[in-house]
């Protein structure tokens, strides 16, 4: 593939409906090595023609676009894909339009269907050793026998961790050479997977008395994030609602304790991880909670209906990947104004030096302080009754 191709490939991508802005962009140097490595591969002869390719990571389009312009490949059938987030998702199929891409992928979870038979697996490298432990083990577990696995990353979010991963599930992986501050690990020899998979791990929480169940990808794993935990210390105070939403629940802790402490109440638990809706819907189960709460995958709260919440849970993240950026909290904090009903409240725990209150009080309505620590601030904001 030309480099002009990839080049005029990238400069045509977007991030929407994810967060955009001047700094962020649809593709990095990581993907851009992952395609060349791949392109040098098939042409040594070490990557075979007509193999079937997963694409693992894929964040905005760019590896499973460009891999299907690797024109030489030939893959066989379409390049199936796994993207976590929602927002990635509907990213990959948006820039497919604008390169009149009709067709040429499937996107699935990270399973069988995924991965089984295939023969070429490009992975951008997770930020947490457990997702790569967890997508290291689906990938020996049902991949082709011969699969070779390019796992890229930045140099500067690489760990010695990570090629102990992979080596707990390959007989062969070899670090590549670095360029523009990313590194390919190229592993081979699949070990036969032994006993159940690994994830998703389940563990009871004493302080709580909560069975929480995580998937590799979901922030905090088991535990209880002191962000949440600050937050649920002003549990006694929020109002029960009729229909109270946990916005960007991860595992689910907020939603369950919640719908716990008021019976009475229905309770949404939604995110844009694919892997923290399989987990919030796995610690419901695990507390009996199913018939009270519903787990949904959306990208902030965008299938629910306008005024149709009296209280909403945030505990905003403050990365927009491996970026600090205060974009996707003020995007969720928008959604909550759209979603909340009159008089609604949206309680929201956030690092202090983010100073989130002036957009709390301009989108949502009247902002007080609940509650503050060395390193969180809580506040309670109700929904004006007219217009944002």
């Amino acid at each position: 593939m030309a480099d002009n191709n990839i080049d005029s490939l990238f400069s045509r991508l977007g991030r929407f409906p994810d967060v955009e802005a001047a700094n962020l962009q649809a593709w990095d140097a990581t993907d851009r090595l992952l395609l060349d490595t791949a392109g040098d591969l098939l042409a040594a002869g070490i990557l075979q023609p007509g193999s079937r390719l997963a694409v693992v990571g894929d964040r905005y389009g760019a590896l499973t676009l460009g891999a299907l312009a690797l024109d030489t490949a030939g893959w066989a059938g379409p390049v199936r894909v796994h993207q976590d987030l929602i927002t990635g998702e509907h990213a990959l199929r948006q820039n497919a339009g604008k390169l009149g891409v009709s067709g040429g992928f499937e996107q699935l979870p990270l399973d069988a269907g995924l991965l089984s038979g295939a023969g070429v697996v490009l992975l951008q490298l997770p930020k947490s050793l457990a997702e790569l432990e967890e997508i290291a083990d689906a990938i020996a577990r049902h991949a082709a026998p011969d699969v070779v696995l390019l796992a890229g990353g930045r140099v500067k979010h690489m760990s010695l961790g990570m090629n102990a991963a992979l080596e707990r599930h390959f007989s062969e992986v070899q670090p590549q050479r670095a360029r523009q501050k990313s590194r390919i690990l190229l592993a081979r020899g699949p070990r036969p997977a032994t006993g159940a998979p690994p994830f998703p791990v389940t563990e009871v929480n004493t302080e709580l008395g909560l069975t929480v169940c995580a998937r590799g990808a979901v922030f905090a794993g088991t535990g209880l994030d002191i962000g949440t935990r600050f937050l649920l210390e002003f549990l006694p105070q929020m109002p029960p609602a009729r229909h109270a939403i946990d916005l960007g629940c991860g595992t689910g802790i907020l939603a369950a304790v919640y719908a716990r402490a008021n019976p009475g109440s229905r309770v949404t638990a939604t995110d844009q991880s694919a892997a923290a809706v399989d987990s919030a819907r796995a610690t419901v189960e695990a507390n009996g909670l199913a018939a009270q709460v519903t787990v949904l995958q959306d990208d902030a709260m965008a299938s629910l209906p306008a005024a149709s919440a009296d209280l909403i849970l945030l505990n905003p993240p403050f990365h927009v990947g491996a970026a600090v950026h205060a974009g996707a909290g003020l995007k969720l904090i928008a959604a909550a104004a759209r979603v909340l009903a009159p008089g609604g409240e949206l309680w929201t725990v956030f690092n202090s030096h983010l100073q989130y209150r002036p957009a709390l009080q301009r989108l949502v309505g009247p902002t007080r302080e609940v509650g503050r620590n060395p390193k969180f601030t809580v506040t309670a904001s109700i929904r004006k009754t007219s217009g944002v």
